[in-house]
């Protein structure tokens, strides 16, 4: 099966994590990376494997980004990554005796968050699909993040991939302001009836940081992995009390706005 798969990775500024990445995809013929021109040695890195086809766009949103990559893959299946996705050996394993007559059009992954190096009992990850049939597959906008739509039936894969993300703590606070400004964007804008309740808990703003924090430390175990389930709850609540700054901006800025 692995000879029917292209890798596909989006890079802007991935120095911190790409090598790893690229590390566990030497199985692979071709792997296409999109990159959003890169000002540190991500670019440097990519060259340095003889696999890696680069193409280069300017980024607007992740699910055009995606989609310009598939238009690159020729091959029947696609392995869709972000650049802080680390295979491991039991999920290189599974995918490479996967039949090759399969009826199935995509499969499922589940993840384990790593802190430093160090895969978590429980994270707030969701299983993503990430390998599927290109023909098939579509990328559609969903918040601050892409939302893939196969047509046809899926699996879900028995093995993890780690998420393991080092780049420096200022590039994850940049990044999460940038990701809750379009999230607060997507709960002031879709209808209440529409909302999973996850969401309506964040419209409250006071209580959803307080909950995520509860939820990954005991729910999902994270005291039990000392101050790197600690680390990793914190983040979350950060992101979480981020989301609701940027709430209560909007509807403070709407509040002067309608008493001028």
């Amino acid at each position: 099966m692995l000879e029917e798969i292209t890798p596909l990775i989006l890079t802007f500024n991935e120095a911190p994590n790409i090598d790893r990445t690229l590390q566990r995809l030497t199985w692979a013929k071709r792997i296409v990376v999109i990159d959003s021109y890169s000002t540190d040695k991500t670019l440097e890195i990519l060259q340095s494997y003889p696999q890696v086809q680069l193409f280069q766009r300017k980024f607007d949103t992740h699910d055009s980004q995606w989609n310009y990559g598939l238009e690159k893959i020729s091959s029947e299946w696609v392995l869709s990554l972000d650049a802080d996705y680390v295979l491991t050996d039991e999920l290189i394993a599974e995918i490479k005796a996967l039949s090759k007559d399969s009826l199935l059009d995509g499969y499922f992954a589940k993840f384990k968050y790593c802190v430093f190096g160090k895969p978590l009992r429980g994270t707030l990850l969701p299983p993503r699909e990430i390998l599927f049939r290109r023909e098939k597959a579509t990328y559609i906008n969903d918040g601050h993040t892409q939302l893939l739509q196969v047509n046809g039936p899926s699996d879900m894969l028995a093995s993890y991939i780690h998420h393991d993300d080092r780049k420096p703590l200022s590039r994850w606070l940049w990044a999460q302001d940038r990701y809750m400004i379009i999230e607060a964007k997507k709960l002031l804008e879709t209808p209440e009836s529409e909302l999973s309740f996850g969401d309506r808990i964040r419209q409250q703003k006071i209580l959803a940081p307080f909950v995520i924090l509860l939820y990954c430390l005991v729910l999902k175990g994270g005291i039990l992995d000392g101050w790197y389930g600690f680390y990793y709850a914190f983040e979350r609540m950060l992101a979480e009390i981020l989301l609701s700054i940027r709430l209560i901006e909007h509807e403070r800025c709407q509040q002067g706005s309608t008493q001028k």
